[in-house]
C-alpha cells in the first residue's frame, strides 16, 4: 500500500500503474482531461448565462423602472403591495422568463442573476446618458443658435447658465426668478419643463396641449431606441407631416443599409410605453442640466418622483375621455417611431386575413345558394 501511495506522489517520475482487475479498470490519464473539459464547459455555460442576463438587463431602466431596485420590485410583489405591483408586472412583461427563474433558482442563484441584470441596466443607462450628452448639445445648437454654443464635452455651461438650456428646462419664461432661487419660481419635480412641449410652447389654459410631443424628445427616443443616424433624418415637430414623412425616409434608409439591429427590436418593443417615454424625458432633462454626474436628487429636483409623475400622467386618469386622449398620444409615439403593435386583433384586420375571410364568406354564400 505504501509503495502504491509513493507511486501516486511521484507520478511524474514513475509510469502509472495498470490494474488488470476487470471490476476496476484504471485510466490515470483520462480523469484529469475529462475534469478539465467539464470545467471548460461549465465556464462556457456560466459565461453565456452572464452575457444573456446582462444583455436582458439593458431593457430594465429603459422599459421598466429607472430608480426602483429589482429586489424592491420582487419583494413588494411577494407581499402584494399595490404601490409597486404595477412595476413588477411591467418587469415580467419585459422579461417574461424572469418569474419562472425566480421560482426555479435557489437564493444564491437568484442573487447572482439579479446582480447581472442590474449590471446590464446600469450599463445601458450610462451608455444612453453618454450618447445624449453629445447629441443633445448639437440639436440645441442647431435649433436655438446660442452664443456661446454648447460644447458636447462640457456640462457646467448647461442648465440655467445657458439661455437655451435654461429656457428648455423652465415651464415658462421665468428664468430670472429661478436664478435668484425665488420660492415661487423654483423648478422641481412638480414642474413640466418647456422641452416636453410641441414647439416648446405652453398653453396655460390647456397644459395638455402639445405635451410630450416635442421634437427634442422624438430625436432622443430615436437615438436611443432606433439609432443616432435615424434621429439625424428627423425634421419638423409635433403632429406635422414633415416629422412623419422624414421618419419614414430614415427608416427606409436604415433598412437598406442593413445596420445592426436597433434596440427596440432587441428588447422586443412593439409599441411605445409610458415607462419608455418617462425614461427619455428624464435622460433629456439630465442632459440639459448642468449636473455632471447622474443622481436621483439634484437640489430641488427629484428625478425619481419626476419619473413617477410622467408615468402617472398616462396611467392615473380621471375617466374614459382622458384615457382616450392618452391612448391617442401613445399611438402617436408608436407611429412616429415605427414600433409595431401587431396584436392578434390588429393582424386579423390586415388585408391578408381580411381577403381570406372574404373569400371564405363568398365560398359559403355560393354553397348555400346551391
Amino acid at each position: 500500500m505504501a509503495s502504491f501511495q509513493l507511486t501516486l506522489w511521484w507520478g511524474q517520475l514513475a509510469p502509472p500503474p495498470v490494474c488488470h482487475d476487470h471490476a476496476f479498470t484504471c485510466n490515470w490519464h483520462e480523469g484529469p482531461e475529462e475534469e478539465l473539459e467539464t470545467l471548460r464547459q461549465d465556464r462556457g455555460t456560466k459565461l453565456r448565462k452572464t452575457t444573456y442576463y446582462v444583455a436582458q438587463g439593458r431593457a430594465i431602466c429603459r422599459m421598466v423602472v429607472l430608480y426602483t431596485s429589482l429586489e424592491d420590485l420582487i419583494s413588494e410583489n411577494d407581499h402584494r403591495q399595490d404601490n409597486l405591483q404595477a412595476g413588477y408586472l411591467e418587469l415580467t412583461q419585459t422579461l417574461p422568463w424572469l418569474h419562472g427563474k425566480l421560482g426555479e433558482f435557489d437564493h444564491e442563484e437568484c442573487e447572482g442573476m439579479l446582480k447581472k441584470l442590474k449590471k446590464g441596466a446600469d450599463a445601458a443607462r450610462g451608455d444612453d446618458t453618454s450618447s445624449l450628452k453629445d447629441l443633445v448639445s448639437g440639436w440645441v445648437n442647431q435649433e436655438f443658435r446660442p452664443s456661446p454654443l454648447i460644447r458636447p464635452d462640457d456640462k457646467h455651461s448647461r442648465g440655467f447658465a445657458s439661455d437655451a438650456c435654461g429656457k428648455l428646462l423652465c415651464p415658462a419664461d421665468i428664468k430670472a426668478g429661478i436664478r435668484e432661487r425665488t420660492t415661487k419660481y423654483i423648478v422641481s419635480k412638480n414642474s413640466w419643463s418647456l422641452f416636453m412641449y410641441e414647439k416648446y410652447k405652453v398653453n396655460s389654459d390647456n397644459l395638455e396641449e402639445g405635451f410630450l410631443k416635442s421634437k427634442l424628445l422624438v430625436l432622443a427616443f430615436k437615438a436611443i431606441f432606433t439609432s443616432p443616424s435615424s434621429a439625424k433624418e428627423i425634421d419638423g415637430d409635433g403632429d406635422g407631416a414633415d416629422i412623419l414623412e422624414n421618419n419614414r425616409c430614415a427608416w427606409q434608409k436604415s433598412d437598406q443599409s442593413k445596420v445592426k439591429t436597433c434596440v427596440a427590436s432587441i428588447i422586443n418593443m412593439r409599441k411605445v410605453t409610458p415607462h419608455a417615454i418617462a425614461y427619455i424625458v428624464c435622460q433629456v432633462h439630465f442632459t440639459l442640466s448642468g449636473v455632471s454626474s447622474w443622481r436621483t436628487v439634484d437640489g430641488d429636483f427629484d428625478y425619481e418622483i419626476f419619473w413617477t409623475n410622467i408615468v402617472a400622467f398616462f396611467e392615473v386618469v380621471p375617466g374614459p375621455v382622458t384615457r382616450c386622449r392618452v391612448n391617442k398620444l401613445l399611438e402617436w409615439w408608436t407611429r412616429t417611431n415605427h414600433c409595431q403593435d401587431l396584436t392578434p386583433d390588429v393582424v386579423s384586420q390586415m388585408s391578408v386575413n381580411s381577403l381570406a375571410e372574404q373569400r371564405r364568406m363568398l365560398e359559403d354564400a355560393a354553397f348555400d345558394s346551391e
